[in-house]
């Protein structure tokens, strides 16, 4: 425990009762059970703590139904297409017969924006978000956070085909791969 050693002065002598001060000793204090404290208390808090628990995106997918082999039709003007490319690209087009390809960004007012808009021009929008080989896991996640926050109930995640490959080559001036094979 802590220890103070001091030496006591008497209060006689042969002197008059004058005491001669002696040297002082200094004060020796025992850190032992300091540090035994400060170890259990770090011990304590670090056992108490709640760690941070990994947040997960929430997917609600359908039941795969094999008697029910029949998709539903949809009109080609309801359909959103996004297209995720290399590079932090990103095409956009409405259809698939006239499409017109149009590129834009991951900002606020880049997809955020065309996804407002066409939301608010047709109620039946279908997205579908088709990310290529070259895209990042990034842009797919920023993608599906920005459907969540712009309350696109109906999209889904569709392979890159060769026809979209067509349209994205003849929009960008590369050189458009034979469609249908």
């Amino acid at each position: 425990m802590g220890e103070v050693n001091t030496e006591q002065r008497s209060k006689g002598g042969d002197k008059g009762g004058i005491v001669k001060k002696g040297k002082k000793m200094p004060t020796r204090i025992d850190m032992t059970p300091m540090v035994d404290l400060a170890a259990l208390l770090l011990t304590f808090f670090i056992l108490a703590t709640t760690f941070i628990k990994p947040q997960v995106m929430q997917l609600v997918l359908p039941e795969k139904n094999q008697e029910d082999t029949n998709q539903p039709k949809v009109n080609e003007k309801n359909v959103l297409n996004i297209v995720l490319g290399e590079d932090n690209k990103l095409y956009w087009y409405i259809g698939f017969t006239q499409a017109q390809v149009t590129e834009t960004n991951y900002t606020d007012a880049g997809l955020r924006k065309v996804l407002q808009e066409q939301s608010n021009l047709n109620d039946k929008l279908v997205v579908l978000v088709k990310p290529q080989d070259e895209s990042t896991y990034e842009n797919l996640v920023d993608t599906l956070d920005e459907l969540t926050i712009n309350s696109i109930a109906r999209y889904a995640l569709v392979d890159f085909a060769v026809e979209d490959k067509a349209l994205i080559d003849a929009f960008t001036g590369g050189s458009p791969a034979p469609v249908g094979g």
